[in-house]
């Protein structure tokens, strides 16, 4: 997927020394001689990642900071962890930090295949194009990717890969990697969860979630976190909080412990075992502990739903997948997608077609919206 150019523009308001900022609720000033070196009023829907942290998750690393704790997950906040997720994920969750995503995939893969072993996934899987080659280079895994459509593979298609590779001389599938959501925006239904997780048992397969943005696709289908994993027999999750509003990390959650093998080795040896793990685990308390995860996906999805029927209204563009989650695809114009990038970061997914990515995040509002729906609709009517 080509990469967008680096928003133009530069900071207002940039100071030139020390600045300072009070620390919530606490009355603690807080100094620095960092300088800002962005505009805060800038707004992109280039990605969920652009945003920066969710105020309460703020607050949370705040009052994890101060005096010393155990390192390398030894700490209060880390031991409390599996008690937070068990209310989301059943009662056999065990929760393993990780700094990101692709770690996150790495590790729970690992766990899973055996040095011979490979990974069924769809051909636009976040893993198989987007993460650099770690699976392969840190992982080793051998990745199979199936053709899709809207980012969702079918039992037929699963079935269909690990026929084809039934002898010594083809890696030997041995997971099933889904996404939920797609990278395509779509969800899958917990039917479909369960029939496809039913059917890589059968034959023979761990079943990993990426969960980078599972707690939209949840919000999308209206069903507890819980439903869309554990309840539907996937035995290990990347669960995924920097798109929904924490400032970094994610999460290994093993469902089935009698499939996955050797997360703490794994993550260590992956490079993956933070020192200061509080300040990981403390975030995901923040987000878990309450609603903050449903609040922050539901407001996501929700400007998202605005964004499609607002951008629908211009002539020349379509939306062009379902909106199922945060992410919108519409397709536009040449002309169109010209002009705007002069002006706007977002992700072209089709050059040809010009299929673009458009993506709300927590904070994205309904004048970020409304201001880049009616740009879209200016350009249209030059057309």
């Amino acid at each position: 997927m080509p990469r967008p150019p680096s928003p133009g523009g530069t900071a207002s308001g940039t100071a030139s020394g020390t600045a300072s900022g009070t620390a919530s609720g606490d009355g603690v000033t807080l100094r620095t001689d960092a300088i800002r070196r962005h505009d805060p009023n800038l707004r992109a829907l280039t990605s969920d990642n652009f945003s920066g942290a969710h105020p309460e998750v703020l607050a949370a690393l705040h009052l994890a900071n101060g005096g010393h704790q155990p390192a390398y997950g030894a700490d209060s906040y880390t031991a409390d962890l599996d008690g937070v997720f068990r209310r989301h994920f059943g009662p056999h969750a065990q929760v393993f930090p990780v700094f990101n995503g692709p770690g996150a995939n790495v590790v729970a893969l690992q766990a899973v295949t055996d040095r011979w072993g490979a990974v069924v996934c769809t051909q636009e899987a976040h893993l198989n194009e987007d993460e650099g080659g770690a699976p392969e280079h840190i992982g080793g895994l051998k990745l199979l990717g199936l053709p899709s459509r809207d980012g969702k593979l079918t039992r037929e298609s699963v079935g269909e890969a690990v026929r084809a590779a039934g002898d010594m001389h083809s890696a030997a599938p041995q997971a099933l990697s889904l996404a939920q959501s797609t990278e395509l925006g779509t969800c899958y239904t917990v039917e479909e969860l369960r029939d496809l997780t039913a059917h890589a048992h059968a034959h023979g397969l761990a079943v990993h979630l990426d969960g980078a943005r599972l707690a939209n696709a949840a919000v999308s289908l209206g069903v507890p976190l819980a439903a869309c994993t554990a309840d539907v027999g996937i035995d290990v999750l990347s669960f995924g909080g920097t798109k929904n509003g924490l400032l970094f990390g994610e999460c290994v959650v093993v469902l089935d412990d009698s499939r996955v093998r050797g997360v703490p080795h794994l993550r260590k040896r992956s490079t993956h075992l933070a020192s200061k793990m509080r300040f990981l685990s403390v975030q995901f308390e923040a987000l878990l502990a309450g609603d903050l995860w449903r609040r922050n996906a539901a407001h996501a999805n929700a400007m998202a739903g605005r964004l499609s029927v607002l951008l629908s209204r211009s002539a020349g563009v379509a939306v062009s997948r379902p909106v199922e989650a945060n992410a919108v695809f519409v397709t536009l114009p040449r002309e169109v997608l010209t002009r705007l990038l002069d002006r706007y970061t977002f992700y072209v997914h089709d050059e040809e077609t010009g299929e673009v990515r458009l993506m709300c995040s927590f904070d994205t509002t309904e004048e970020d919206v409304d201001a880049f729906a009616a740009a879209v609709a200016r350009e249209a009517a030059r057309s």
